[in-house]
């Protein structure tokens, strides 16, 4: 004899005695079978009557911890008058940072405590799906009816997660009229992934406090805990507060929070098993492949949203929280694989906005539009969206920037004048040109054209035949050049222009910090400070050279700058 009430049937008829045994399976089989079929669905449904009294009850707080079947309510459990009101209404600026400090959080989940902490109740159903699954499978064979029958469902309820829960109830992205609200209400429930308000609770909880403390799925514990490990241990802090006073006054919604446990029963296992028992025969196929097996895969098709979309992929919109971008991701969920997109523009009802990306759930809401049964589909400004691309674009051009060596500017060399250049360059390879003065005694047997070309130019300003008058330089040759600066020409005002910039340097990618340190603050380059009077004074050291630093100039004439150490005419070091 088995208790049923939690399921809301009155019998006592014996369960072996529910299908007569004439043969086929035997009354063996038919007896397991049954039995199976009450676990599923006690599993789907009849459990979270007893999460609601052993858990919910007592823990309030903790309703959304439960795992995605335990949003499942009482038929008699309507929409309460308070949750008309948004939760967020009144609390404070600064609830976040307020909430971690003054509440405290379970100890963390280690190898030592972490059988105290699980909940035995959703470890139990969540690992008992699976388990009659392989059962089905090993014991029943596969008709390909069935098997196209499964994937059919599987989309249809899957659906019923990615275009109603998630896109249609949690974020608002478009506008579904009544028979597609009820269509998606139906599908989401065959998802068993609990009721439209409790799904959507948690998830926006999870949009809201994406990768904090506060955060139900928080990514920053570990591909784990954001996929299962959520459900199946006790949460270590409440999640935070997340309105969901929209859905209270929606009909729909209201309508399916208060039929929830029937319509599990009805579109996860009743229609599965009913389609190919009475259509071609196959009752045990239809139960096991498009009830039980289905509903494993279409679990964690969800759970990889919360996992694997935080993990694998590119940050191509925003690197601020973990979501990434996959194809794979895409594959097992629908279409909710572009999770980096979606975290940055919620609203927008497309998670994939390429026309070969796979978003199979953007293109069910596109031709229910077409249909006339959507409508307002929300879409994030283009022009927003490109600016999200090119910012990380650019993140990734500025660290590959930073790795690589660039010419030094004039604010880091030192300037001279002609005479000092000159008398300088009877010791060394030095060429004036564009303002800038180069040692090119390392390239002196390297020229392409020969040493005498460079050998006529010593101690001259060469800018006219560097420039075109005797070869025109590539862009390589300028770059090159630009690393053997080692001063200024006091007065050389081709430093101002831009023919004087390197190639490699005329489209730079610079922070705001950096670009700001560009900018002298009367607005003009920094580069220009080298030519003006006041830089530091230049003088000749018997032993050292060309140096800058202390001069015999009067104090009033001294530059108001820090003292620099003695600098010498260097070809950076490779």
């Amino acid at each position: 004899m088995v208790n049923t009430d939690h399921l809301e049937v009155s019998t006592t008829v014996p369960i072996g005695q529910w299908v007569t045994c004439t043969g086929g399976w035997g009354c063996y089989h038919v007896k397991l079978l049954w039995s199976l079929g009450i676990i599923c669905i006690f599993n789907s449904f009849g459990w979270s009557l007893v999460t609601q009294l052993l858990v919910c009850r007592y823990h309030p707080l903790r309703s959304l911890s439960m795992p995605a079947t335990a949003g499942a309510y009482r038929r008699s459990a309507p929409f309460s008058k308070d949750e008309t009101v948004p939760s967020d209404m009144n609390i404070p600026d600064n609830y976040v940072q307020h909430t971690l400090l003054t509440t405290k959080s379970l100890p963390p989940v280690t190898i030592h405590n972490w059988w105290k902490e699980l909940n035995y109740i959703s470890c139990f159903f969540i690992f008992v799906t699976p388990l009659v699954a392989v059962y089905g499978a090993v014991t029943t064979s596969l008709q390909s009816k069935t098997a196209w029958f499964a994937l059919f469902w599987y989309f249809v309820t899957g659906l019923g997660i990615t275009a109603g829960y998630h896109r249609l109830w949690a974020h608002r992205a478009y506008n579904a009229s009544k028979p597609l609200e009820y269509f998606l209400a139906l599908a989401g429930a065959g998802a068993v992934q609990g009721s439209i308000k409790w799904w959507s609770r948690g998830h926006r909880a999870h949009h809201r406090y994406t990768d904090t403390e506060l955060d139900p799925y928080n990514a920053h514990l570990g591909f784990f805990w954001s996929h299962i490990g959520w459900m199946i241990f006790k949460p270590r802090r409440k999640p935070g507060v997340a309105d969901v006073s929209d859905l209270a006054k929606n009909k729909v919604a209201q309508w399916q929070h208060r039929w929830y446990l029937w319509l599990i029963l009805t579109m996860s296992f009743g229609i599965p098993t009913a389609v190919p028992g009475l259509l071609w025969g196959d009752w045990r196929g239809g139960f096991f492949y498009a009830g039980v097996a289905r509903l494993c895969f279409v679990h964690h098709s969800t759970w990889c949203v919360n996992s694997l979309a935080h993990w694998l992929g590119e940050r191509s919109f925003d690197d601020k929280h973990t979501p990434r971008d996959h194809l794979i991701t895409a594959l097992v969920t629908i279409g909710e694989g572009y999770h980096n997109f979606h975290h940055q523009f919620p609203m927008d009802y497309r998670n994939a906005i390429k026309w070969y990306q796979y978003d199979p759930t953007k293109w069910f809401i596109a031709a229910m539009s077409w249909l006339g049964l959507a409508s307002q589909l929300k879409v994030f400004p283009d022009n927003e969206v490109k600016k999200g691309q090119m910012t990380m674009e650019l993140k990734k051009l500025k660290e590959r920037a930073d790795k690589i060596e660039w010419p030094k500017t004039s604010n880091d060399l030192p300037v001279i004048g002609w005479d000092e250049f000159q008398a300088h360059a009877k010791k060394r390879n030095l060429v004036l040109v564009s303002g800038f003065i180069h040692d090119i005694t390392s390239f002196m047997d390297g020229h392409p054209g020969g040493r005498h070309l460079l050998s006529k130019n010593i101690g001259k300003d060469a800018t006219a035949a560097f420039w075109g008058g005797v070869y025109e330089h590539s862009n390589a040759a300028h770059n090159l050049l630009a690393m053997m600066r080692v001063g200024v020409l006091r007065g050389g005002l081709e430093i101002e222009s831009e023919r004087a910039i390197p190639p490699s340097q005329k489209l730079r990618v610079v922070s705001h910090s950096e670009l700001v340190a560009l900018v002298s603050p009367s607005g003009t380059s920094s580069d220009i400070r080298a030519t003006q009077d006041h830089s530091p004074p230049i003088y000749f050291d018997s032993e050292n050279g060309l140096v800058f630093g202390a001069s015999s100039a009067s104090e009033d004439e001294s530059p108001k700058t820090p003292a620099l150490e003695e600098t010498k005419f260097e070809f950076p070091s490779k």
